[in-house]
This record gives C-alpha cells, structure tokens and sequence, in this order.
C-alpha cells in the first residue's frame, strides 16, 4: 500500500507522508515509534485490532472488513484511538477534521465484549474497537462523558487486577482507575479522552523486555520517569506479574508541547498473582520476577537509589487484608498475605544486606 497524506495530531500536521515516504513537519509532535524508525506502516499495524480475538473476527465481518490487513483497518478510522490525539488524514480528505475523526459513541461494544449476536443488525459505523489493541476480549464505554475499557476476566483475574490496584494506591504508586462492574472488569481512560498522549514502551525499545535496558532508556528520558519505571516493576516482582510486556506500559506526553510528562500509571495486570490459579512457590524463593528485579537494583546504582526513595509505607497483614476487604470475590486471604509479604521479604532482605 502506497500511502499519500499526513500526519495529525489533532490538527496540526506533524508530518506529510508522500509513496509512504514521511518528511516531518514537527519534530516535536512526532510519535516516538516514529522518531525511532520511520516505518509508518509498522506504525499503523501498532494500532490495529488483535485480529486473533474471536470477537475481534466478529466485529470485522459485521463492518465487512473480514480481508482487511492490519493497516487497511487502522486506516479505515483514520488510525485514530482512544488515548491519543494521532490521526492519519489522506490526501483525498484534505477538509477532514479532528472533530470529524474523534469517537462519540461505540455501538459495537457489546460485540466486541462479549459476541453479541443482536450486533450483527447493525450497518457500518465508526467505531474505536478497530484500534482497541490486546489479546483480551475488550470493548470500550462511554458513560458520563468519560470512556471506560470493559475486559472479560474469572474471578480470579478481576481480583488480581483490582487488588494490585488498591495495593499500588495503598503504597501511594500511581495506577490505573479499576472497578468491578458485574462479571467485568473496568479501567477509566487515564488519558482522559486523549488530554495526554499515552504512547506504550515498544515506540522505546520495540518487544524488548529487559529490566535493564528498559531502565536505561527511561532513565535517558527522565529521572521521574526511571523512578516510576523501578515502582512499576517492584510492583511487578511483589505481585508476580508475569505478563508485563512493551504494550502494557509506556509514556504520558503533553498533546501541546510534545513533552514527556511522566509513566503511564501501572495498568493491565489479569495475568498476575492469582490470575492462574495459588502458585506452589509461596514461599518466593528462586522467584524469577525477584531475581530480575534485583539484579537491575544491583547492576544499576542509581535504581537502587530510586527504589530506597520510594518511601512507600511498609507493607503488612493489614494493608493486604485492608486491600481485599474492598474487592467482594472470595479468595483465600492468609495465602494471598503470606504470598506477598514472603516476596517483599525476599526484595528487602537482598537490598539491606548491600
């Protein structure tokens, strides 16, 4: 496909793309997975749908989509998402607007939730689920003015994500707004309609993972950012979140100047701690997570500074039970405490004796 258009944030063009080609008008603007290749089709295939989710598959034969490639359907809504202000306008649409591209409504969340089979009544409309990126059957609400991501989980999913929410908020890390609704779990818009723009870690160091090197971009960018980036992955290592990848965290920046403002809070973590069941190692001993974790704290001087600044309140029986008291599912709790405690344990004791 040979693109011909431009580059939008909101309305301002930020880069005119010519055969697929990009000349950057504003460098200041510009998406950080495109300062760091100028791959504007890998840049669109980013913000597709996962077309492996069942529903994902519905939602595209009901809108007569079903040959699409990824960058056919990101560009089918003009690429625009939830949580930034990124547009692609072509050369054909040169009167478009933001307000024309931007998502009022989604009538398709149901669909795209949970296969509603009253969906498939509905013609064409714009909707943000054919940018609603994830492995996860997921849609997006609007309600009061403010958009809500709705995901599928178990039990024991929505009480992970919910209890690292409140333990995260309990230890003053910023997180995600999680709440239960029903058999669903809901996350509100932390970019509030696209006031930041949230861009995810792979526009930094693309699928690579690595504690260390991760933390040498972020700490490259900002130390508030590198700071927030060592409370992420201590919350990862304590509540063994095992599925944080470059998708699921990332960069707030300022719509405006183009300036990094901070991490995104601490968000997506069903795959976590109970998620899949009572780990047998509750004693937390060889844990993996830990390891790693320490090993940045001790290759790097400056993450253990940032670790010992945190200055989160120490971690205890009551705050883990004062956390579940709020989620209403049913879990064995002193596992759950000793779980915890026994993994903080394991981080301090190693921190101390350096």
């Amino acid at each position: 496909m040979k693109l011909n258009g431009e580059l939008m944030s909101r309305d301002i063009v930020i880069a005119e793309i010519e055969n697929g080609n990009l000349k950057v008008i504003n460098e200041e603007l510009l998406p950080l997975y495109l300062r760091r290749n100028e791959n504007m089709e890998g840049w669109l295939e980013n913000r597709a749908i996962d077309r492996h989710r069942t529903n994902a598959r519905l939602l595209k034969k009901v809108l007569r989509l079903s040959d699409y490639d990824d960058v056919s359907v990101a560009l089918k809504v003009h690429a625009a998402t939830i949580t930034d202000t990124y547009w692609f306008r072509s050369s054909e649409e040169k009167s478009l607007t933001y307000q024309d591209v931007m998502f009022k409504d989604n009538i398709f969340d149901k669909l795209a939730l949970y296969g509603n089979p009253d969906s498939f009544n509905f013609g064409y409309r714009c909707t943000p689920e054919l940018t609603n990126i994830g492995s996860y059957e997921k849609c997006w609400r609007k309600i009061d003015g403010h958009w809500w991501l709705y995901k599928q989980g178990t039990d024991l999913e929505r009480f992970s994500e919910m209890f690292i929410c409140e333990l995260g908020k309990t230890l003053g890390f910023s997180m995600a707004e999680y709440e239960l609704d029903d058999k669903y779990i809901r996350s509100r818009d932390f970019t509030d309609g696209a006031s930041v723009n949230f861009e995810a870690a792979d526009s930094l160091v693309g699928e690579n993972e690595d504690y260390i090197l991760n933390f040498d971009v972020f700490d490259r960018l900002s130390d508030k950012v590198a700071r927030q980036y060592v409370a992420l992955i201590y919350m990862d290592a304590l509540c063994h979140g095992m599925d944080r990848h470059t998708k699921n965290y990332g960069i707030l920046r300022g719509v405006q100047s183009g300036e990094i403002l901070s991490l995104a809070p601490n968000f997506d973590n069903n795959i976590a701690l109970l998620s899949r069941g009572y780990p047998k190692n509750k004693e937390r001993k060889n844990d993996k997570l830990i390891e790693s974790f320490l090993e940045l704290l001790d290759k790097r001087p400056k993450a253990i500074q940032y670790f010992k600044e945190l200055n989160h309140p120490k971690i205890h029986d009551k705050i883990i039970l004062s956390c579940c008291e709020k989620i209403p599912i049913e879990i064995n709790r002193e596992f759950l405490t000793n779980f915890i405690l026994n993994g903080n344990s394991q981080i301090l004791s190693k921190i101390i004796a350096t």
